[in-house]
């Protein structure tokens, strides 16, 4: 990813909020000399230094016949918002977008259900605690039967991160004045994404003003 140094995103523990919140990623890799992709929800597992994803494609999805062979990517992407010339001080200044977006690097393991049956149900048991909590109950009650017609027809997989991209586009090349009016104007936009984009970047202008 191109990441300029005034939108360097490095702080670990805010690339993890920030994948953990929009955590639908769109899994990226190569397949017979082919790039290969699939939107799926993520889980992200922090131990010390150490990133780990862990997800599923459906068995007919034939994208996991990349995993093991070379390096897949993982991006993470939420808050975007356009951004007029018409808000800059400077007339003669081009349009642009803003946005903030991880990508996670590394080379997903297959864990199938046949050698590693307990390690597929902790995955499984972590997916449905990130987005369903509630459904554990009924999910311990369904018969051997059905829940293992489920996980044949799935594959599990674990991606150790090797390499975290982290890039928030902000305005910060822009005067403090240009970015306090492209925030104001964000926060008071009807688009949903457009107002989080906003309230991204007056966090980024308050912590500045108090540093």
């Amino acid at each position: 990813m191109y990441i300029p140094n005034a939108y360097r995103y490095d702080n670990q523990d805010e690339c993890i909020a920030f994948m953990r919140a929009h955590s639908f990623a769109t899994l990226v890799s190569v397949l017979d000399g082919a790039p290969v992709a699939s939107h799926v929800p993520l889980v992200v597992h922090a131990d010390g230094e150490q990133l780990t994803l862990s997800g599923h494609l459906a068995r007919a999805n034939l994208h996991w016949k990349a995993f093991e062979r070379g390096e897949t990517l993982a991006i993470f992407s939420g808050l975007h918002a356009f951004v007029s010339p018409s808000l800059y001080d400077k007339r003669e200044s081009v349009p642009t977008w803003n946005y903030i977006a991880v990508h996670a690097y590394g080379t997903p393991r297959m864990v199938t259900l046949a050698d590693e049956r307990e390690t597929v149900e902790h995955l499984l048991d972590a997916m449905i605690a990130t987005y369903d909590s509630p459904y554990k109950a009924q999910w311990d009650e369904l018969s051997d039967k059905f829940r293992d017609g489920m996980m044949n027809g799935i594959v599990a997989f674990e991606m150790p991160v090797t390499r975290l991209e982290g890039k928030a586009k902000l305005s910060q090349n822009r005067s403090h004045a240009d970015q306090q009016r492209v925030a104001e104007a964000l926060l008071r936009s009807d688009d949903p994404a457009a107002q989080a984009t906003g309230a991204a970047m007056q966090r980024n202008l308050d912590m500045a003003t108090h540093s």
